[in-house]
């Protein structure tokens, strides 16, 4: 993303008060089966702030979907200005927080989202999808991380060999996935997706951010226009997994990212190859291999499912944060800061405090 066309569309200022309907708003809960609805609260502090001090929050996706709506957004930064900053092609709301010296830079966001599970029938071609040839080409493009050419091209064609059509281009990718693929327990947050490094190294493993990173550059360089979808988990699993929800109402490590893969006779279809490596990872009793039961229920499901006890934030990578003058974040799921010091770790509890609770306030 640019950082000119980011920038153009800052939203309404505030200092230290709430903002309602700050997100698009809808008269009243849907009414579906099926929909539920959660109100999501992420606090954020810089403990050890130094000058003038940033915080930017990933707000949820400023756009309705099939799976997910929302209802209400509002954010508090007492003692400094915050704006609403969004880029509407990456589907990105970013929460800017400034603080001056010598105050206490805490933001508050509390969002109401209703979601609802999300599945695309494959046995039924639909003609309720259509997205214009500009926004196709947009999901064809590589990034920093994600390139399509070179060794992810030739990778991405020996693993459709014999395929078709862009379906069976997709899940040839997503089963190449799945099978070279394994979840690795030390890596930093969700990992940072430099695929390239992954396939030139032979280093496979990794976390979502990693491994569905995989797939969405394999897919763009078979020419199938794909996007990732950051998100948050932030409810219990309702399909039998324990390692796919929240065993408590806490969601600050609650971070996942999904994928979305463009079918021509299907429209966007959703998938979660790194789903499928978490299951086999750490559902109980771990270490499963991927013809037991639960990991080949996982794997024929998460082709075309998305169970939504997750919210989605954006589509966004390589996100060159508003009033940064530091290099943009890979992706942005994780609250972030930043001091005259420089960028806080978002993984350093010394001095990057943030809690991200999430509670179903209520049902279709």
């Amino acid at each position: 993303m640019q950082r000119r066309e980011f920038l153009k569309t800052t939203g309404a200022v505030c200092a230290g008060v709430a903002i309602s309907k700050a997100m698009p708003m809808l008269a009243e809960t849907p009414s579906a089966d099926g929909w539920k609805t959660y109100e999501v609260t992420a606090r954020v502090e810089v403990l050890k702030p130094s000058g003038v001090t940033h915080i930017w929050l990933p707000a949820t996706l400023n756009r309705t979907t099939p799976y997910q709506k929302t209802l209400s957004s509002k954010f508090v930064a007492d003692g400094g200005s915050a704006n609403l900053i969004q880029d509407q092609q990456q589907a990105l709301s970013v929460v800017s927080a400034s603080y001056p010296e010598g105050t206490k830079p805490l933001v508050t966001l509390t969002t109401v989202v209703t979601t609802r599970d999300y599945s695309v029938d494959m046995s039924k071609p639909s003609v309720n999808h259509k997205e214009s040839s500009a926004e196709l080409a947009y999901w064809l493009q590589p990034s920093q991380y994600v390139p399509v050419d070179g060794i992810v091209l030739d990778t991405a064609t020996k693993a459709t060999a014999g395929a078709t059509t862009d379906v069976d281009k997709a899940h040839a990718l997503y089963e190449w996935v799945v099978l070279n693929t394994f979840r690795d327990p030390k890596t930093r947050g969700c990992g940072r997706g430099d695929i390239r490094f992954m396939l030139e190294s032979g280093d496979l493993g990794g976390k979502c951010a990693d491994i569905n990173a995989l797939y969405v550059g394999l897919a763009r360089a078979a020419g199938i226009p794909a996007r990732h979808v950051y998100g948050l988990r932030i409810g219990k699993s309702e399909q039998g997994y324990k390692s796919l929800g929240l065993a408590t109402d806490r969601a600050t490590k609650g971070q996942h990212c999904r994928v979305e893969v463009y079918l021509k006779d299907y429209g966007w279809v959703p998938a979660d190859p790194a789903d499928v490596r978490k299951v086999a990872l750490e559902e109980p009793p771990g270490n499963l291999a991927l013809t037991d039961a639960m990991v080949a229920k996982a794997n024929k499901q998460l082709f075309g499912f998305w169970e939504m006890n997750w919210m989605a934030y954006n589509y966004a990578h390589d996100v060159a944060l508003p009033g940064s003058k530091l290099k943009p974040v890979v992706y942005f799921m994780y609250p972030q800061a930043e001091t005259a010091e420089g960028r806080v770790d978002p993984f350093d509890p010394d001095n990057f405090k943030y809690e991200i609770t999430a509670k179903q306030v209520g049902s279709g």
